[in-house]
């Protein structure tokens, strides 16, 4: 079997291609072939193709119904190699790798491409305006193979690579699938929750309610969508209150707390899932969000649009398996406990998670007094940076009882402190603080849940960290930890991808979001897709993390409704 090809797509929907030795060097002639898809097609015997982009190339295969085994994306690589670097924030394209090269001006990436609600990518998208003839791509790539060698750890550096790749084929394929999505049930929850749409596309019946009960509350009329004015008319009734977040109006004893609350939630389902988002999003039953792999800092997914990290569990009543068909949903227990006690190598962290039971329940057991919240937010609490108050007792008895982990996030922030770089088990480095004395916080990529374990994980948003020390430490500090989870959930899909097409299952991946994984199968497929996902994540552990004790387990459910499976 040929290890690798390279392929460069033409205008017109041709190809050129070439097969590589190890180095990246052609061995033999360049061939043009005038069908991008047949090219591909007619040789399935291609271990690994080596392209510039895998969001411009393979969606278009996959429309030509030409699946592949694996890939070798050049801007992928150009992206983690600049991070390595501690270059964050060049220009990671393709055309800017080859300029580096050969010391010409470098020119900047093209604005990201937003997902089209209810698009489907196409054989005949026109081409970016970012390709490079076959000669330069593989110049950059050869030059790329050079620079994982000179990595401190090459045969992670290109494990990551090859992982951060696959994760690209995966999205591609996931959004080419999409997620099963009942419209009429979509609008008959929208219905229940919202009440009647206006005409002239004002708010439903039941926001309008409670923003009326909102404003006699208050005596007078107060817009409960607008911060300012709530805030405003507490003041004016005696009330300091900072924000209008939940926890806050919660300590408030006044009528308008209720109904303010309550909007609230309905308001952000309105906006953010309602009839338009339906509308824009859901077409032929499917929703194709755009996956972004690699999208945050630390390596968690993002989306291009249709906020598909954060859906309302009332709003996942929508998803519903076709049928004859159900979802397989899978999330992974206490995934960054188990992932510190493998990056750290501490005896005692990994012997509590060399069991699939539930992990903070055995962490108590040793160090808390049986007190399993307590355990959880002390580990937690470690690996989020809260080590005041309560946190700094908790973390004093994780650290008699598990020295090397807590050693190994120390570590971690007090490098963020000093301005200097970390990285993540496989290699994704972390990126150096930002410019500027007056930047606080507001540069520190946030993470949506918190060591209270609440809040949606759709993981940090793109950015720099914050040039302040502490906020960068505590960046740091959860970087390595979060960041390594990443890497771990790459290998996972892969390894997952991989074994539900070598069975020959119909099975078909359509979601994924930091520890959780949907696998949309035909009923009597479903056993086999719950062993192949716990067969997957053991998999992942031992090839990103080499041999521990270590467990990797899940919890999965077999439901026709998304919303059953919690």
């Amino acid at each position: 079997m040929t290890e690798r090809w390279a392929l460069a797509a033409t205008e017109g929907g041709g190809a050129l291609l070439a097969p590589l030795d190890a180095a990246g060097l052609p061995t033999g002639p360049v061939r043009a072939e005038p069908d991008l898809a047949e090219a591909v097609r007619s040789r399935p015997s291609v271990a690994r193709w080596v392209w510039r982009s895998t969001a411009e190339v393979y969606p278009r295969l996959l429309a030509a119904g030409v699946r592949v085994e694996r890939c070798y994306d050049v801007e992928v690589a150009e992206s983690l190699l600049l991070g390595h670097e501690g270059r964050h924030g060049e220009p990671r394209s393709a055309a800017a790798a080859r300029a580096r090269l050969h010391g010409g001006p470098v020119p900047p990436d093209p604005p990201p491409r937003s997902a089209e609600p209810g698009a489907q990518s196409s054989l005949f998208d026109p081409p970016s305006g970012t390709e490079l003839p076959l000669d330069a791509l593989l110049q950059v790539y050869a030059a790329q193979l050079a620079r994982h060698d000179a990595t401190d750890r090459p045969d992670r550096m290109r494990l990551l690579t090859a992982s951060e790749s696959a994760g690209m084929l995966v999205a591609a394929e996931m959004d080419r699938a999409g997620l099963p999505w009942r419209a009429d049930v979509h609008r008959e929850v929208l219905h229940e929750l919202l009440g009647e749409r206006y005409a002239g596309g004002g708010e439903p019946r039941r926001l309008a309610e409670l923003a009326d009960e909102v404003s006699a509350a208050f005596g007078r009329r107060v817009r409960p969508d607008l911060p300012a004015d709530v805030v405003k008319a507490f003041a004016q009734a005696g009330i300091k209150v900072r924000s209008t977040r939940r926890w806050e109006l919660e300590e408030v004893d006044h009528p308008a707390v209720r109904p303010l609350i309550a909007y609230k939630k309905l308001y952000r389902i309105w906006t953010a899932h309602g009839w338009g988002w339906l509308q824009d999003w859901v077409r032929d039953g499917r929703f194709r969000p755009g996956y972004q792999p690699g999208g945050s800092v630390s390596g968690r997914w993002t989306t291009n649009g249709g906020g598909a990290l954060q859906i309302p569990k009332v709003i996942r009543r929508a998803v519903v398996a076709d049928d004859g068909w159900v979802l397989v949903v899978a999330d992974a227990d206490q995934m960054e406990p188990r992932v510190l006690a493998a990056i750290s190598r501490d005896p005692g962290l990994m012997e509590v998670a060399g069991h699939d039971g539930d992990l903070y329940t055995a962490l108590s057991d040793r160090a808390f007094h049986g007190d399993r919240d307590h355990a959880k937010l002390a580990l937690l609490g470690a690996v989020y940076g809260q080590t005041s108050g309560d946190g700094l007792k908790n973390l004093a008895a994780l650290r008699r009882r598990f020295p090397r982990a807590v050693a190994y996030v120390d570590e971690a922030a007090k490098a963020g402190e000093e301005g200097r770089l970390v990285r993540t088990w496989l290699g994704r480095t972390s990126p150096p603080a930002a410019g500027g004395a007056d930047d606080g916080e507001a540069g520190l990529p946030q993470e949506s849940g918190g060591p209270d374990g609440t809040g949606a994980s759709d993981g940090w948003t793109p950015g720099y960290a914050s040039s302040d020390a502490r906020a960068r430490g505590r960046f740091t500090r959860n970087f390595v930890v979060q960041g390594s989870a990443a890497d771990w959930a790459l290998l996972l899909l892969a390894a997952l991808r991989r074994s539900l097409t070598a069975a020959g299952l119909r099975a078909e991946l359509v979601f994924f979001q930091h520890d959780e994984v949907i696998v949309h199968c035909p009923r009597e497929e479903a056993d086999a897709v719950v062993e192949a996902i716990g067969a997957a994540g053991a998999l992942a552990g031992r090839t990103t993390f080499g041999a521990t004790p270590v467990r990797f387990p899940f919890t999965t459910a077999v439901v026709e409704r998304y919303a059953d499976a919690k």
